[in-house]
């Protein structure tokens, strides 16, 4: 696997990189070498957080936690990234490396979801606006989310409200 750690607001020090390559190796029999792991540390006022992305064959796993130092977060986060694979052992068999994965005993049980279920759909009308506009309504309605066609280049595009305060723009790729 193919590990990234970079900083912000921060420079990670060596024996955080160190960890989080030891950390990650534990993965490496789920994905292989081909794997792009990014490792995102970050300083806040009063806690740090550390933030996994891991990239397998169009597969995208993320994690992110905070605490008081970064170990402690970096440890979550890989705890949360094991617990993703773990509840989606069946179906992430036929998508990644199925022997590492039937092979692979894990210590303390979840509940594996075998199938999802749909309790609502709901049909919605997507009309022009500006990703002010849109951010605007999202709010209105109380969402965490918001899906509209974007008035300057008129593609379905979502915004969605950040945990850390700010929002974010989904943009999907043709």
């Amino acid at each position: 696997m193919n590990i990234t750690v970079i900083g912000r607001k921060c420079t990670p020090r060596e024996n955080f990189k160190e960890r989080a390559e030891k950390k990650l190796s534990k993965l490496d029999k789920f994905f292989g070498a081909a794997a792009e792991a990014k490792v995102t540390a970050t300083v806040e006022k009063k806690s740090q957080s550390v933030e996994v992305t891991v990239n397998n064959d169009g597969m995208v796993f993320r994690a992110q936690a905070r605490a008081e130092n970064m170990n402690d977060a970096l440890d979550r986060c890989v705890d949360l990234l094991v617990r993703q694979i773990r509840k989606n052992k069946t179906r992430l068999e036929k998508r990644i490396h199925s022997e590492a994965l039937s092979d692979f005993v894990f210590e303390d049980e979840v509940q594996e979801e075998t199938s999802y279920e749909i309790v609502r759909t709901k049909s919605i009308a997507v009309k022009p606006q500006s990703v002010e506009e849109a951010i605007l309504q999202m709010n209105m309605l109380g969402h965490r989310f918001y899906m509209f066609r974007n008035a300057a280049d008129n593609k379905i595009a979502l915004v969605y409200s950040r945990e850390d305060g700010g929002y974010g723009l989904i943009i999907p790729e043709e």
